[in-house]
């Protein structure tokens, strides 16, 4: 599997930055971020393929972007104006090494980082 480490959680109040990363033992296609908020369902929020290929959910499109740096194996996610509902345990993910199509369906990723805190105050 993947080692993946995620950092650059924390806390900010409604409307503020946050950049998290996520450094890989090694890419594979599709790298992910997810989130999972107290009481909730672990939830996609983008994806990026190693050509570039981005997709986002819809509650976040147009306030992150999701970025790699491929040389340092490193996965990142800008994320501006946040919000309270944003608030949520954030996860890098990487698809197998054998696959070739990306998704942001959880079930699809086998490697887990161990996640960083994103608390948004208001």
């Amino acid at each position: 599997q993947v080692q993946l480490v995620e950092s650059g959680g924390g806390s900010v109040q409604a409307g503020g930055s946050l950049r998290l990363s996520c450094a890989a033992s090694e890419y594979t296609y599709c790298m992910g971020w997810f989130r999972q908020a107290p009481g909730k369902e672990r939830e996609g929020v983008a994806y990026i393929t190693r050509g570039g290929t981005t997709s986002y959910a819809n509650s976040v499109k147009g306030r992150f972007t999701v970025s790699q740096d491929n040389a340092k194996n490193t996965l990142f996610l800008q994320m501006n104006s946040l919000k309270p509902e944003d608030t949520a345990m954030y996860y890098c993910a990487a698809r197998s090494r054998s696959a070739t199509s990306c998704s942001l369906l959880v079930g699809l990723f086998v490697s887990w980082g161990q996640g960083t805190q994103v608390n948004v105050s208001s």
